[in-house]
């Protein structure tokens, strides 16, 4: 597969805002789409810093990875390097070429973030919603970064955010027994038909399906919406196979918040911004912890 040289941007966009750089657009496959790129924000001095791995939701149909919010400020001001993807979407690919593009575009940061000043050998994953599950299952199933010739060990911890789909079955079966019981017409396109209508298939894009002992699976922070049942139940979930496993895992419920805001306000002075930022410190060496003095 051809690789990108570093400095092949088809857009580069300096900044000062919060002493921080920025590039957007960045190709990380042989293609022009808008969906195989990515943007990296990059602290003022950065020199082999530690990097945040971004996957944006959207139910794995929508979702663009300029929507950040207040992350790369938070992110850049604690010294980390943020690097937010696309990738393609479905109907238009399937989910195994979504997961394919993840992969691709963390190898093009594994090949290329040192000159930016990030550390390749420090990554967290992060995402939301439909990206918390692709965070988490990269993180557990090897087989994708194996694929670009990357190994699970350059992972230092995996973020994902009130993600319902760490366990498919359990969460076809919810869906589909809640609807059936109400009197309600099942979805023309849930996650049945999303993840290929194949039993097998479900099971396969599941993290819990591949969690093991001796596999060298990065610690988890699972955040979720404590108030929700169905994102409560698959962090239970997710955290007891990893628990179980022997991987070091830390639960967060996340209180007067809802499925979109969780997000949107991570970096924002509030409890789960707290949650990430201590969590990160506990796994990534890195001196700088100043305030977040973000409203």
């Amino acid at each position: 597969m051809k690789r990108f040289p570093l400095f092949v941007l088809i857009c580069c966009v300096s900044s000062s805002l919060f002493g921080q750089q920025s590039l957007v657009d960045v190709p990380y496959a042989n293609s022009t789409s808008e969906k195989q790129k990515l943007d990296i924000y990059t602290p003022a001095s950065a020199i082999s810093a530690p990097v945040v791995f971004w996957i944006h939701g959207g139910g794995w149909q929508t979702g663009d990875k300029s929507e950040v919010d207040y992350k790369p400020e938070l992110f850049t001001k604690l010294g980390y390097l943020f690097v937010s993807i696309n990738y393609r979407l479905l109907p238009e690919v399937e989910m195994e070429d979504i997961l394919h593009d993840v992969a691709m575009s963390f190898r093009w940061v594994q090949d290329n973030i040192a000159p930016h000043g990030g550390d390749p050998k420090r990554i967290i994953l992060m995402g939301h919603s439909a990206g918390a599950q692709l965070a988490a299952l990269i993180c557990t199933d090897q087989a994708y970064l194996e694929s670009e010739r990357v190994s699970l060990t350059v992972i230092r911890g995996c973020i994902p955010i009130d993600g319902d789909t760490y366990d498919i079955p359990a969460i076809i079966t919810t869906a589909e027994t809640r609807r059936r019981v109400h009197g309600l017409p099942q979805s023309s396109f849930g996650h049945r038909e999303k993840f290929g209508n194949d039993e097998a298939k479900h099971s396969n894009f599941s993290a819990v399906s591949h969690i093991k002992k001796g596999k060298q699976i990065p610690p988890f922070l699972i955040l979720y919406v404590g108030g929700h049942p169905d994102t409560s139940a698959q962090a239970q979930r997710l955290a007891n196979s990893l628990s179980n496993a022997s991987v070091p895992v830390e639960l967060f419920a996340a209180k007067d918040t809802d499925h979109i805001r969780l997000n949107r306000d991570l970096g924002t002075d509030n409890d789960s911004t707290s949650a990430v930022t201590a969590w990160l410190d506990s796994i990534v060496s890195n001196p700088k912890s100043p305030s977040l003095g973000v409203e």
